[in-house]
């Protein structure tokens, strides 16, 4: 459900502010290894194996796809959703 209402508000924002040249993008990452979320946890075997690459994700790929859609690369890209779980919903 809360995935459904982020989609549903960066969509909405989109609209509103794209006039304004402001893009709103959202960020989907999938297993991160933080110290939270230890790649090296009791449950990471499990969670690598949900993924098409087998691993966590580091927190600097992470912040790279975000750094990607703040770039000027990324000007005409705007109410979208960037998934990055390494292919887990693949």
């Amino acid at each position: 459900m809360s995935k459904a209402a982020l989609t549903s508000f960066i969509r909405g924002l989109s609209g509103e502010l794209g006039p304004s040249g402001i893009t709103v993008n959202l960020v989907q990452p999938g297993t991160t290894n933080t110290d939270a979320n230890p790649a090296d946890g009791e449950a990471a075997p499990f969670q690598q194996s949900l993924t098409s690459l087998g691993r966590y994700a580091e927190p600097r790929e992470i912040a790279n796809a975000v750094v990607f859609l703040a770039s000027p690369a990324a000007s005409m890209i705007t109410g979208s959703i960037l998934t990055a779980d390494g292919g887990a919903t693949a």
